[in-house]
């Protein structure tokens, strides 16, 4: 897993309700248990037509978006069944971080155990950040994971909630069985008493 600690990042705007792991990365591609590549299959039925052509009017085909590392979607983001491929497809497409108003449960654990950042803030940020994005068609995000908190270029701060164990892996850049893997002499230490 990547270490991560900040982000600063133009986002991508996908200002949909109801994303499911699905459209995320469709069920026929989930037969792959390798992380690397999937970020190609990314959104794949949104971003491609019938004969594999990319559609012009899907945002992640716009040139202006590439390198971009912040996806900024509505509500119940990730929902359906459950994948890791879906977390892993976003992060080996380059994003590091969603952020939505709300997220399936299951979704926030994988993407968390997989170094991807899932962000949700308080409605009434939501509707800031939704508003400036419909005017403005992007913004740049500073992301501080250990401040927990989100900035607008306009100076205006958002704080996020996030599990403190899972923070405490990504702000190392380990996931949970490396974490613990770390900790081996303590815990034997805490066992042989």
């Amino acid at each position: 897993m990547e270490q991560f600690t900040r982000l600063k990042s133009a986002v991508v705007p996908l200002l949909v309700d109801d994303i499911d792991t699905d459209q995320i990365i469709p069920a026929r591609f989930l037969k792959v248990t390798d992380k690397v590549g999937l970020g190609k299959l990314l959104f794949h039925d949104w971003r491609y037509s019938g004969d594999g052509k990319p559609k012009p009017d899907f945002i992640l085909n716009d040139p202006g978006q590439v390198g971009r590392q912040i996806l900024v979607a509505k509500n119940n983001f990730g929902c359906g069944s459950s994948r890791e491929h879906a977390p892993w497809a976003l992060f080996d497409y380059g994003f590091r971080v969603v952020v939505a108003r709300s997220f399936a449960d299951i979704f926030r654990n994988n993407a968390l155990k997989n170094g991807l950042l899932p962000i949700s803030f308080v409605s009434q940020a939501h509707d800031i950040l939704e508003d400036k994005l419909t005017q403005n068609g992007t913004l740049d995000l500073d992301i501080d994971l250990e401040s927990q908190t989100a900035c607008l270029p306009d100076g205006q701060a958002f704080s996020f909630e996030i599990d403190g164990f899972a923070k405490k892996c990504i702000l190392k850049g380990m996931d949970q069985l490396e974490y613990l893997s770390s900790h081996e002499a303590a815990i034997a230490a805490f066992e042989a008493r």
